[in-house]
Parts: structure tokens; sequence; C-alpha cells
């Protein structure tokens, strides 16, 4: 990078990019409220392919709807549309209804189109999406009811998934709060007790409760899940996140998530801009720049893109959507960090990527993934389980409100 080329400073560009995102924010949110949101029913598609094609029949993971609660309330809080506040309160009472465990308390991993229940273990990633949406719903819409089943939540994971002994929190437990066997979010994912992945969406809701309705205990418990990721979740050596642990936080995984890196670079910093520590903020803006330096450095095609993953030696190329969105917003809190030119322009690149090879103009959305050289790869969804609004909906949010208060 170099800091000669300054494009993107000039005002004129700076309010074009800031206008197509905005549009860009609009399409996206128009496909969720259209397609995925089903008025008849009061609920929402499991799932819609590549293709545009729908399976009502699909189930309905906490995590989805989760997103698309935070997604609306978020989105009506910018644009006071009321077709997001129906979206929004749609998916808070399907959250509840659905997914809530009347006896136990917590939220289900996921339930039929129908509502049955079709898996019950409690993952602690779940119950931080849950508070991360139900946070959003009380901040847009003053919902008392979202805010206590926040505070439960937060309970929740204090009372049941917190590690007294090494810190840190669980993976899984069963409907009534017992260990398991398989701790895995996927099939993908290594079944380890702990990993970065959770501790980085229990930061975030977590970050996003304090934010509204701020606590001494929820203060403490952020300033560790910082120290966490100073300390234990980020490899001194390489500057990266490690991916998975033992109960004693022992590393047991060695690869780079690059979208991961830069998303956790900016949520780490959003944490700590809020607790108010002096010392804490200057070691997570060190080591968030860090993230980002190296993900730049390692991570990024010649055009911007950021590369899925690395493992050892083997680069997966692909380029994934919610990456590029991550990029986007991480670059521009770097830029607030230390003010090169340089990550500016690398917005600019990034943002060129999307809307040449991830916006899907024909049927809406971003496409989940293209290869190497931009071709799509067609088997993987437009919405479902894991294709969710949050990532590039809320990258075109903050893209919008940071490029007005810091550069127009």
């Amino acid at each position: 990078m170099t800091d000669s080329f300054n494009p993107v400073l000039n005002p004129d560009k700076l309010s074009s990019m800031r206008e197509e995102m905005r549009e860009e924010l609009y399409r996206i949110l128009n496909f969720w409220s259209t397609e995925v949101y089903q008025k008849s029913s009061e609920s929402f598609i499991g799932r819609i392919d590549n293709q545009g094609n729908k399976y009502p029949e699909a189930e309905l993971g906490c995590v989805l709807i989760s997103r698309i609660l935070w997604t609306f309330s978020a989105a009506f809080k910018q644009e006071n549309k009321q077709e997001y506040q129906k979206v929004a309160s749609t998916a808070f009472q399907v959250l509840i209804d659905k997914f809530w465990d009347k006896t136990q308390g917590g939220l289900y991993w996921s339930v039929s189109a129908n509502g049955k229940l079709l898996n019950g273990k409690k993952q602690a990633y779940a119950q931080g999406f849950g508070l991360y949406g139900l946070s959003e719903y009380y901040s847009a819409f003053g919902s008392k009811e979202a805010l206590d089943y926040s505070q439960q939540l937060y309970a929740i994971l204090e009372e049941k998934f917190y590690d007294a002994r090494h810190g840190g929190y669980w993976e899984a437990l069963d409907a009534d709060w017992n260990q398991l066997a398989d701790l895995r979010l996927s099939e993908k994912d290594k079944n380890y007790p702990k990993t970065m992945n959770t501790h980085l969406h229990i930061l975030e809701p977590y970050a996003n409760l304090f934010k509204y309705e701020p606590s001494e205990k929820l203060r403490v418990s952020l300033e560790e899940l910082l120290k966490l990721f100073l300390n234990k979740i980020i490899n001194s050596d390489s500057g990266h996140f490690d991916l998975f642990f033992e109960r004693d936080w022992t590393a047991v995984y060695s690869g780079e998530s690059y979208g991961h890196d830069i998303e956790g670079a900016w949520l780490m910093r959003e944490a700590a801009l809020l607790v108010k520590n002096p010392d804490l903020l200057d070691q997570v803006e060190t080591a968030s720049l860090r993230l980002v330096n190296g993900t730049l450095q390692e991570g990024t095609d010649l055009d911007g893109s950021l590369f899925n993953e690395r493992q050892g030696e083997n680069l997966d190329s692909d380029k994934h959507w919610w990456p590029q969105a991550e990029a986007m917003v991480g670059l521009m809190d770097a830029w607030e960090i230390d003010k090169k030119t340089s990550y500016l322009n690398q917005i600019e690149l990034v943002w060129t990527f999307i809307k040449n090879y991830m916006i899907d103009l024909d049927k809406g959305e971003w496409f989940w993934r293209v290869d190497k050289n931009g071709s799509v790869v067609e088997t993987e969804d437009k919405a479902g389980f894991w294709k969710c609004p949050y990532h590039n909906s809320r990258a075109l949010i903050e893209l919008i409100h940071r490029i007005d208060e810091n550069l127009l």
C-alpha cells in the first residue's frame, strides 16, 4: 500500500461511494423483506438457493432469525421505515415463540418451518446472537420485553457457559445445561471446548448491550473478554487469531481466517472504546492494526479482495461475501486509529470488487462466494442457515455513518 495515491479523499468520490452503499443497503433489505420474510405466515423462508428457488420446508436456525432481528432493528434506526419495523417485530416473535426454552431458558439451535423443535442444543454462539438481535431491537423500539430477554441471555452465558477456572466460555451445552460430546457449530469446525469464533460473537453482543444498558458487571465481562483476546486468542508470533483451544486455552489448530481477523479488529476496538480504559484501548488498537495489516499483507488479492483462509501452506483463494463486507469496516476503523490514506484506498478497492463480483443485480443480495477468478460458485445458497443479512447490511450502515462523521 502507498499513501501517495489519494483518490478516495476527494469529497465527490466519497459522496458517490456513500450513495452507492446506501442504494445497495436498500436492495439487500428489500430482498430480505420481500423474498425471505413471509407476510402470510408471519415467518421466514429457511432457504433460498443461488438460482432463487425457495424451500419453504427448510429448517429455521436461531442464528438466521437473530441476525434478521438485528439487521432490521438497525435498519429502522437509520431509515425509520415501517416495513423494517414489521420484519424486525416478526423476527422477535419467531425467536421468542419458537426458539426460547420456556422451561430452562435460553435459545435452541433450530426448529422446523412450522416451529417444531429439531435441535435443542444450546450453543453459546446462538445465545450471543440472540442477545445481539434482542438488544438492538430494544434500542430501536424501546421494548422492555426484549431488554428482559437480553439480560436473561447475559445471565445465562455467565452462569451456564462461563469457565470460572480458566476464563472464557464453553462452546455448547444440551437443552438441560449438561456437557455435550459434540460441541461444533458445523461439520467443518473442529471439536474443541473453546473457539475464537464463539468468543468474538459473545464480545459483540456484550458490547451492544453495554452500549444501550450499561452496568458495572457487564463492563467487567467486556474487559475480561478483551484481555482474553489480547493474551490468549491472538497468536503473539503471527498476530492472527488462533481458532480452536483446549479448556486451558492451549491453542490446538493453526490457520488464519482473514475475515475473522479483520472483523475482530474493529469489534475489539468498539468494545474497548465503550469500557473507557485508556491502557486497554491502547493495547487493543495496537493489536487491531496488526490484525488488519497482517490480513492486507497475507490474505488480500491484487484487486483488494480478501481470500477466505489459510491452513499451513494451503490457501483457500475463494472470496466469500462476508469477509469483503467486514474488510471495509475494519479498514475504516484502522484509518480512524492512524489516518493512513492507504486504508481508505483499500476500501475503494474492496467496494469495487463487491460491485463487480459479489452483488447479484439480477436476483438480489450477494453471492455467497466466487472463486479467485470471480466466477460464482453456483452451489451455495443466497439465504439460509448461515447466509444471513447482517454482515453486508451492517458493513454498509457502518460505512455510511463513518463517512458522514469523519470524511464529509
